[in-house]
């Protein structure tokens, strides 16, 4: 049987919802914008769990762990994992970040470098020209009504607070209508062995992809089949067993390398 727990600790003043499965290496789950840990890595998180010992935390304003009143960035996420990282008496870990949480991945690894075992980032881009045009006309005036009612269910379902999820809507979204390039220098500063994934038909197009894995010296490159976050089954997308189980496998694969 794996082992699970869960737990709250008091990370530069936010009390952040995480939950351990599994014994061996720390491995890190970050999820991505708008989600929780269900909603982006329900359909992973057990056989992850298997080899490794899985930290899925909820970001600030996200599922469990509460908002508080400071702004919200990469680079505050980044620093609040660290601090969750020390609570627990971890040194260093494997981060796995989607999409939002690639992004504080990315962070992390550039901020905390001494904490970084291994890091993958999964959908996201590091710059906007990453992006296409219609994603950032769709955030300069998106509306409550576009958000997934998968993520809503999920997130009243953990948090009923209605004003809550609505809160984290435009938290995001003011997050993403400012965000900010990572330079190319910071990039190539991250030493840590690195796996970028990505759909084919992802929202981050494949040429960025492959200039994010020019930049990160110590990096692998997968593109798969599908859109945002097919290949780990995100709650908005099909579940393919046979895609899921081949990421899966070669997560595993560089995880042990």
């Amino acid at each position: 049987m794996v082992r699970s727990e869960t737990g709250y600790a008091t990370v530069n003043g936010l009390n952040m919802y995480y939950e351990i499965h599994g014994a061996g290496m720390p491995l890190v789950l970050i999820h991505g914008g708008g989600s929780n840990i269900r909603t982006t890595f329900g359909r992973v998180l057990p056989a992850l769990a298997i080899d490794h010992r899985v930290i899925a935390v909820e970001m600030q304003a996200h599922g469990r762990t509460e908002d508080i009143d400071r702004p919200l960035s990469f680079a505050q996420d980044a620093d609040d994992i660290a601090a969750l990282l020390s609570d627990l008496k971890i040194e260093k870990a494997n981060i796995f970040g989607f999409s939002n949480g690639a992004s504080t991945t990315l962070q992390f690894a550039i901020r905390h470098p001494d904490r970084v075992n291994k890091i993958i980032v999964a959908s996201t881009f590091y710059k906007r020209s990453g992006a296409p045009f219609w994603f950032w006309d769709m955030m300069a005036n998106p509306g409550f009504e576009t958000m997934p009612q998968a993520f809503k269910d999920a997130f009243l379902e953990v948090n009923p607070d209605t004003n809550a999820l609505y809160r984290m809507f435009e938290r995001d979204v003011a997050r993403m209508q400012s965000f900010p390039d990572i330079t190319e220098d910071q990039m190539k500063s991250i030493k840590a062995p690195a796996l970028i994934i990505l759909g084919d038909k992802d929202v981050v197009s494949p040429e960025h992809a492959v200039e994010m894995h020019r930049l990160l010296i110590n990096s692998r490159l997968a593109i798969f089949p599908g859109g945002h976050g097919d290949y780990i089954g995100e709650i908005t997308t099909p579940q393919d067993s046979a895609v899921i189980a081949g990421t899966l496998s070669m997560i595993t694969n560089f995880l042990k390398k």
